[in-house]
């Protein structure tokens, strides 16, 4: 279990080096719903990534829309990028189960986790 974690925090932090965001000081979102549309925008963005949903498989630009109409659902209990990532970008509503970034070369990460790294670093861009 041990050598699991070990495993998954690595992964994270290869992650949060291969997949920066693509912001530049001048794009740094500084409103919540800015740091929502910049996260869906970097899992749109993501290559050779596939999304797993409910054991189905789904493309990165699909992924995107998915958690723009679930958000877009959910929008009067959504105030924040955190909720935004609890309420929408971790698990299904209708199974509970989490949903998952499959990397081609990189192995698996749960989206919920990526999402908080991604907004860890969107949140420490200095304008």
């Amino acid at each position: 279990m041990k050598s699991s974690r070990i495993i998954s925090v690595t992964l994270l932090w290869f992650l949060a080096i291969a997949a920066p965001l693509d912001l530049h000081a001048a794009e740094t979102p500084g409103t919540e719903k800015e740091k929502i549309e910049a996260l869906i925008k970097n899992v749109e963005n993501l290559k050779d990534a596939t999304f797993i949903r409910n054991g189905s498989s789904h493309d990165a630009k699909t992924a995107a829309k998915f958690l723009r109409g679930k958000w877009q659902a959910h929008q009067k209990e959504i105030t924040t990028a955190t909720d935004f990532i609890d309420k929408v970008g971790t698990v299904s509503g209708t199974t509970g189960r989490p949903y998952v970034i499959r990397f081609k070369d990189a192995g698996e990460v749960k989206c919920g986790d990526y999402l908080k790294q991604q907004l860890k670093k969107l949140e420490t861009v200095k304008p």
